[in-house]
């Protein structure tokens, strides 16, 4: 079987729907297994029980935490971030500094990578977001799978939402506190696509 990792770090669970979405749609092809790991939290408890992560966070912690396995054993991996300054959350950034000891042995190439991200704004850095993770996983060696024009979605104009060429992305924030269904649609469309490769690649 082909074998997806799908690791993602969520502060307040939007990246986690979206992270479950990318799950939901790589599990429709089979001979496919899928795991989802969560990057650990690095914000101090007191500040995300204030912030009112703590609480959004109970929705997920039964998801285990990624190690450097769960790179390793993965065939495709598939990672979720929220945007922050139009880069990766730095919890994500932490774990991927973890990995030099997998680089020097090449460990990661030739896996296929694919990303995607949740942003508070319409321009808050969605497309900047994923292109600089893209650096690290072309360091490692990786393939990356986007998504392609021939996904409708893309090119709807009809409402403001997420959703790009280089990877799957949601707005959320007060007033729309959850990624859309057509975010989620498009999550879905991630990896089932990143399934379908793997699966022509390494079974």
């Amino acid at each position: 079987m082909a074998r997806i990792s799908i690791i993602f770090y969520s502060m307040y669970g939007h990246t986690y729907k979206m992270a479950e979405a990318e799950a939901q749609g790589a599990r429709e092809i089979e001979g496919v297994e899928v795991n989802i790991y969560r990057v650990q939290e690095t914000v101090p408890e007191d500040i995300l029980i204030k912030s009112g992560a703590k609480k959004a966070q109970e929705t997920f912690k039964h998801i285990p935490i990624a190690t450097l396995d769960s790179l390793t054993q993965a065939d495709a991996i598939i990672f979720g971030t929220p945007t922050r300054f139009g880069m990766m959350a730095a919890q994500m950034r932490q774990f991927l500094d973890t990995t030099g000891g997998l680089w020097s042995r090449g460990e990661l190439v030739g896996k296929i990578g694919s990303i995607f991200t949740t942003t508070s704004t319409q321009h808050g850095g969605q497309e900047s977001t994923i292109l600089s993770f893209h650096t690290t996983l072309l360091h490692h060696g990786m393939i990356i799978v986007g998504l392609p024009f021939t996904l409708p979605a893309l090119s709807d104009t009809s409402s403001v939402h997420g959703g790009t060429p280089y990877g799957a992305s949601a707005i959320v924030n007060s007033e729309n506190n959850s990624p859309t269904e057509l975010e989620l649609e498009i999550a879905k469309v991630q990896g089932k696509r990143v399934a379908e490769i793997a699966k022509k690649l390494f079974v």
